[in-house]
């Protein structure tokens, strides 16, 4: 049975966010958007990582901005500059309902070398090129974040503690086992969750006082004092021996100078926090796949937090047939709108929006991106297929791994990528 109180907050009219506060208010977001994301290969040679979709219906950069506005931070500059095209065209579309009269925003800051004749050298280096714009907004406070990573955090706490320490810097990190730990920046911290020590990806990471399993892993969120912030970047701006990187440069210099702390991501019980670094086709798979579970770690599904986006409208997804040999359905799986699943099986995949699959083909442990035709009598396993890629009637991807290595990626866990150019469908221009 249905409590009463589970059937208001079922039928409630409005999302409730977190309130806007005085600190919130005097707080500016940069979110850093403009990497390439090499690591997941052909996705990313037509667009930048945080413009990846993700979760049938979203881009990776939906998650930041979401936490943002749900934490009550509603002023946001996001930098690009890598392949910005279709990541600035969804931020217009999904990002545009703000209202600057009353001092909310998502702006787009894009690489225009403002200070000398060169793009953005590193992270902290697109934020210095950019300081006369933060001075225009009189923050007190600046959250800079990453733009592709998938989380819900409610960034607002972890602004509290920096104020409430009268901290400098505060470092968002998630515990991680030591092992895993060597791929990240690692910190290192006394029993009051100061920073002692910062490390980038160590042969050795350090283990949390009386946790000696587990390692503090930098997850790319830095809280800075305005005034720490400014002398931080143009100490940093005049060294010729920096890389102008927050990880490698800012941060280890600045738990030499300033109050550094460290603000584990919890959840309610105390464990960590759901949080995926998805910069790898595996991991990317993964976290799509992750979603399939009768219960996965992240809930798409809570009204009170919810990942805002830009969808078109499309019809709901349909399913036909209904016969032994030809039935249309999906079983432990996601499926966008303005799908046809049409006398096909898909089992356990993400099927992004827009997508037509056709009579008798079989998808499992796939994602596939929107907007892709799948013929008939075709078999997709462990494979990610991009947007707009055409799959010929009876055409196999995951079945047979050496014939999968002559036409497409596959990582080393046995992922295969699928584009329009390894099909060798044009979606965009190319010199031979």
């Amino acid at each position: 049975m249905t409590s009463s109180k589970e059937q208001h907050h079922l039928y409630k009219y409005y999302v409730e966010t977190q309130a806007v506060s005085d600190v919130t208010r005097r707080t500016l977001v940069l979110v850093l958007a403009g990497g390439e994301g090499s690591r997941l290969r052909n996705l990313t040679k037509w667009r930048a990582k945080p413009a990846v979709p993700f979760g049938g219906k979203y881009r990776i950069i939906d998650f930041a901005l979401s936490n943002c506005i749900n934490s009550g931070l509603r002023r946001i500059g996001v930098l690009t500059q890598y392949k910005s095209h279709s990541l600035i065209r969804h931020l217009q579309r999904a990002w545009g309902f703000m209202r600057p009269e009353i001092g909310e925003f998502v702006e787009i800051i894009p690489a225009q070398q403002r200070l000398r004749p060169e793009w953005y050298q590193g992270t902290a280096d697109a934020i210095f090129q950019n300081l006369d714009i933060v001075y225009r907004h009189e923050p007190d406070y600046v959250l800079v974040l990453g733009g592709d990573h998938i989380y819900t955090m409610n960034y607002a706490k972890m602004l509290a503690a920096h104020v409430q320490e009268q901290a400098e810097l505060t470092v968002g990190c998630i515990e991680v086992p030591l092992e895993e730990a060597k791929a990240f920046g690692v910190m290192s911290v006394d029993e009051q969750y100061r920073i002692i020590r910062f490390t980038e990806k160590p042969e050795e990471p350090e283990p949390i006082p009386g946790k000696s399993d587990l390692a503090l892993a930098s997850m790319g969120i830095y809280i800075f004092s305005m005034e720490f912030l400014t002398k931080a970047l143009i100490d940093d701006a005049e060294d010729a021996t920096s890389q102008h990187d927050f990880g490698k440069n800012i941060i280890p210099a600045a738990i030499k100078n300033a109050k550094s702390m460290a603000f584990p991501f919890l959840n309610s019980t105390g464990e960590p926090a759901y949080w995926r670094d998805v910069g790898s086709l595996y991991s990317y798979w993964k976290a799509n796949i992750e979603l399939c579970d009768i219960e996965p770690e992240l809930n798409l599904y809570e009204r009170n937090w919810p990942i805002w986006t830009y969808q078109a409208q499309s019809p709901p997804a349909k399913f036909a047939f209904d016969d032994e040999e030809r039935r249309g359905q999906a079983i432990d799986s996601l499926v966008a709108g303005g799908c046809i699943i049409s006398g096909a099986k898909v089992k356990h995949s993400v099927i992004f929006f827009n997508t037509q699959i056709e009579t008798g083909s079989y998808i499992k442990e796939s994602v596939i991106l929107p907007k892709v035709r799948v013929g008939k009598d075709c078999v997709l396993r462990r494979c990610i297929v991009d947007k707009g890629t055409v799959i010929p009637d009876g055409f196999q991807v995951g079945v047979d791994p050496e014939e999968d290595r002559k036409r497409f990626l596959v990582t080393d866990e046995g992922i295969v990528l699928v584009t329009p150019g390894m099909m060798n469908q044009r979606l965009h221009y190319e010199r031979d």
